[in-house]
């Protein structure tokens, strides 16, 4: 799923095939979809050194920002995800969930239409995951196309489609309802997503043992407004 969103962010060729992101292809027009995309890596990977302000100013730089754009979104950055009373910390100091803040502050700071985060929540208590999601549901009001990596299940719920891997290979995909469909009915149990998870795992490799560590769902918001 991470080599998947290096791809399709530019960060690493694909060997074959084609990557379209918001309608532009990478191979014929790749600065061009850069510019219509955002990305938060798993890991932060902002520049520990530079204070909050400085990583805006930064990456407001590199996205082409100029004037009074790059003044006024810094600003709303800033104000947005609460940021204003540790803009001179350096950003390596930052609790972890303020450097969550940051890098998605940063990764919307040109105004991209699609959004790639990339398990947002992982390490993250109960408080700050359910924050984190009001702001993922709020951009997707916005009109922000949101595609999100997890490996909480409960969070799936709250997409419009999922897609489910395992080693690269795409094993079911739907609405929450469709995919929750292929977990076993027991009597006196009402079935969840993880039960739908660990069905479709076990189908796929014709085995009765529980999937690894490493099987994830791939889940995306897409923007009410828009297709998927």
């Amino acid at each position: 799923k991470t080599t998947t969103f290096r791809m399709l962010c530019g960060l690493l060729p694909a060997t074959r095939g084609t990557l379209r992101v918001a309608g532009v292809d990478f191979g014929s027009g790749r600065a061009s979809a850069r510019q219509r995309l955002g990305y938060v890596a798993q890991k932060f990977s902002l520049y520990g050194d530079l204070s909050v302000v400085e990583n805006l100013e930064f990456f407001a730089s590199a996205y082409g920002l100029r004037g009074a754009r790059r003044r006024d979104r810094i600003a709303w950055a800033l104000e947005q995800f609460d940021l204003g009373q540790l803009m001179q910390l350096p950003s390596g100091l930052l609790p972890g969930g303020y450097k969550q803040r940051l890098a998605m502050a940063a990764a919307l700071l040109h105004e991209p239409e699609t959004l790639f985060l990339d398990e947002p929540t992982s390490g993250a208590d109960p408080l700050a995951r359910r924050e984190f999601w009001r702001r993922i549901t709020a951009l997707a009001e916005q009109g922000v196309t949101v595609i999100v990596t997890t490996h909480f299940m409960e969070e799936a719920e709250y997409c419009d489609h999922m897609v489910i891997l395992d080693h690269g290979q795409v094993l079911a995909q739907g609405s929450p309802a469709e995919i929750r469909r292929h977990a076993p009915v027991e009597e006196g149990r009402e079935s969840n997503m993880e039960d739908a998870f660990i069905a479709i795992v076990e189908e796929s490799r014709g085995s009765n043992a529980g999937p690894p560590a490493q099987v994830r769902v791939a889940a995306r918001r897409p923007a009410p407004s828009r297709g998927t």
